[in-house]
């Protein structure tokens, strides 16, 4: 690996601010001490900071020799779980039902030691803004800095982000051209019936056996309705109806997710799902209202800066250590607002098996969104040398005038 030294020597500290956010969670745009921690570092390694983008959000301002050069977005994001940890090492979460289960303590550190380092080796032609983003954890934080005008007030040619990866081994890199992760979508069919007693259910409309008509049909989308080749999840993860054994309930409740790589599906199965729940429905002489939320779009790499980023990850770990068209996930990521606005990349850092974890670690798997959860602090120099070796490769890159 080509890590640099200076970085490397930075790791007690890196550490040290990586727990002290796992230690302190907030939840989606209550972010307050969190960023309160962020800008006070920058600032204090010379950096101005603009607060307030998506409520919580900041932008730290690095200018490099030529503050009117080009300029590049790296993002971390901030906020925490709601999820009671299970850890009880030292750093352990000191708030009840929060949790950092996901690494966002340790994407927040690895481009705090990039900034650091970056604020007192500032030889690179241009601008890089350090976009450090709440509510990533279904809020949709990055949009609302979109919308509070994070790319108008900071015009930037790319942006990027990373996200540890369990199961990837400490020391390797995963990316890919195109969709890496899924939108995903919230859908809630209400089915609204006629109650009767359950011994003469000839009275009444029910509600129950609609659902289950209901969910059958939905399955046909995604066997019968969509290519083949194209990727898609339905599923139906809660049915809620009824108050006791001997009535049949006026109304039956539905809900789940979707998730696909691309919108034209999602177009497919939204429509379909409409016509197969109020069609059915009306066929048994009830009514289905469909309620379909869109929430994040499907996070697609930009194939220039996906190739641009693959090499600077071969030349920093060696080619062997980079998956460069690694499987997609259905997991989301609202990172994908972002690249929907600008060119960029998002990367996954390998997390590793959980074989880091310190003495009094939960006895659950190290996966993100679960109580035993920790980030490996090995990863916060390499992150962060990721990081450097990305912005001084960028603006290395010949331009045309």
């Amino acid at each position: 690996m080509n890590l640099l030294e200076p970085i490397v020597a930075l790791h007690g500290d890196l550490k040290t601010i990586r727990r002290d956010l796992h230690a302190h969670p907030e939840l989606c745009f209550e972010e307050h001490r969190t960023s309160d921690t962020i800008a006070g570092l920058l600032e204090g390694w010379g950096i101005p900071v603009v607060r307030g983008l998506g409520g919580t959000g900041l932008v730290g301002i690095l200018e490099g020799s030529d503050k009117n050069g080009p300029a590049i977005g790296l993002r971390a994001d901030m906020d925490a779980l709601p999820l009671q940890e299970l850890n009880r090492f030292a750093h352990a979460s000191l708030h009840p039902g929060k949790m950092h289960a996901c690494g966002h303590d340790g994407h927040c550190a690895m481009l705090l030691g990039a900034a650091r380092y970056l604020a007192a080796h500032r030889d690179f032609p241009g601008s890089v803004y350090l976009i450090f983003q709440p509510a990533e954890e279904g809020g949709g934080g990055g949009k609302a800095m979109i919308d509070d005008g994070l790319f108008s007030r900071f015009p930037m040619e790319a942006v990027f982000g990373m996200h540890n990866w369990p199961g990837i081994p400490v020391g390797h890199f995963a990316v890919t051209p195109g969709p890496m992760m899924a939108s995903s979508n919230d859908f809630q069919i209400v089915i609204k019936g006629k109650g009767s007693h359950a011994a003469l259910p000839h009275l009444g409309i029910d509600p129950v056996m609609i659902a289950v008509q209901i969910a059958q049909g939905l399955q046909t989308i995604l066997t019968r309705n969509k290519k083949p080749i194209d990727t898609a999840v339905l599923s139906i993860t809660q049915i809620h109806a009824g108050t006791t054994t001997n009535i049949v309930p006026d109304e039956a409740t539905m809900v789940g997710t979707v998730r696909t790589f691309t919108n034209g599906v999602l177009d497919l199965i939204e429509t379909r799902m409409r016509e197969i729940a109020e069609g059915t429905a009306r066929a048994y002489g009830a009514r289905a209202e469909v309620d379909f939320q869109r929430k994040y779009p499907p996070l697609v790499n930009h194939p220039e800066p996906t190739c641009f980023v693959t090499g600077v990850l071969q030349s920093l770990v060696g080619a062997e250590q980079v998956d460069a068209a690694v499987e997609p996930t259905m997991g989301a990521e609202d990172f994908a607002f972002m690249l929907q606005e600008k060119p960029g990349c998002y990367v996954f850092i390998g997390n590793g098996d959980g074989a880091h974890r310190e003495a009094g670690h939960g006895l659950g798997p190290c996966t993100l969104h679960n109580g035993s959860y920790d980030f490996n602090d090995d990863l916060l120099p390499l992150g962060a040398s990721f990081w450097v070796k990305l912005v001084t490769d960028w603006f290395a890159q010949p331009r045309s005038v």
